[in-house]
């Protein structure tokens, strides 16, 4: 399975982003899928996850301003961030998880500027 993210860059604080995760497979339809972070000299740290039945959870720090959701047709999840803030900024990862597999993406780079 291959993770594939997109949609990651620089913006100004209270922009928006849309994150994409793309897997390699139908496979996803029936896994978690989630989206990480991770800041410098900071450990990885989950953002916000999705079951395969559509339940949702988040972040205390992301709540009210980020959405996790899936479109099964097109194998891919979506991490909308609104309201962004500075400490926003991390390198953020998709993952996959399926029975006792768990698969990574390379990552996307996220900077908010002030």
């Amino acid at each position: 399975v291959q993770l594939v993210e997109s949609g990651g860059g620089l913006v100004q604080a209270g922009g928006s982003l849309t994150l994409s995760c793309t897997t390699s497979g139908s496979i996803s339809v029936i896994a978690t899928m989630s989206w990480y972070r991770q800041a410098p000299g900071k450990e990885r740290e989950l953002v916000a996850r999705i079951t395969s039945g559509g339940s949702t959870n988040y972040a205390d720090s992301v709540k009210g301003r980020f959405t996790i959701s899936r479109d099964n047709h097109k194998n891919t999840a979506y991490l909308r961030m609104n309201s962004l803030k500075p400490e926003d900024t991390a390198v953020y990862y998709c993952n996959l998880v399926l029975g006792v597999g768990n698969w990574w993406g390379q990552g996307t780079q996220v900077t908010v500027s002030t």
